[in-house]
């Protein structure tokens, strides 16, 4: 009994293993800051961005060719369980948004590069959740504070006390290589 329980649980692990492992095959990708490219070819590579942001579920919010600028809303990073999204880039960074609300934005710049060419730049924003308070999100906490005297007003509260607030933690520079390398390498449909 107690061996058949530990070889599901391996059987699992493996099949979890491998699903979070064979996500992006085939994209070679190393430290690249950005893409050059011809200036005829900066439609081609303005729709790529668009086509690799709706893959990876990231909405954009903001997109003018004129300036240049494509930006998205924010989007929450997925944890281990989510194995279809691929804005958490390793096993680390799925441990750590699976543990901690973290969210992520995209913007992309499409200038004027060195030499005649056009350069677009990818850049990743992430930040994390800080709560102010204590979160008294189940039914006890919400309704029977331990910070306030017993009060007989019973109805019950539904939501965190306080507004998140979200601290800066810096750049996904893994996932700003992975959407360089998806831009220029993927075959989109």
């Amino acid at each position: 009994m107690v061996r058949s329980g530990i070889c599901l649980l391996a059987l699992g692990l493996l099949l979890v293993a491998g699903c979070l492992s064979g996500m992006r095959p085939g994209l070679p990708h190393g430290d690249v800051s950005g893409l050059l490219f011809s200036p005829s070819s900066t439609d081609f590579y303005w729709e790529r961005a668009v086509m690799v942001l709706n893959r990876n579920h990231f909405q954009v919010a903001r997109e003018s060719r004129l300036e240049g600028i494509m930006e998205t809303e924010y989007r929450a990073g997925s944890g281990i369980l989510e194995p279809w999204h691929t804005d958490s880039v390793g096993l680390a960074s799925r441990f750590e948004s699976s543990l901690q609300s973290i969210r992520r934005k995209v913007a992309i710049g499409v200038q004027p590069g060195d030499n005649g060419k056009t350069l677009l730049t990818v850049r990743v924003d992430k930040e994390q959740e800080d709560l102010p308070g204590l979160a008294a999100n189940y039914e006890g906490g919400a309704t029977f504070p331990e910070s306030t005297v017993l009060s007989r007003d019973l109805s019950q509260v539904v939501g965190q006390t306080g507004a998140s607030r979200w601290v800066s933690v810096g750049r996904d520079r893994k996932l700003e290589q992975q959407l360089i390398s998806e831009i220029r390498y993927r075959q989109l449909p």
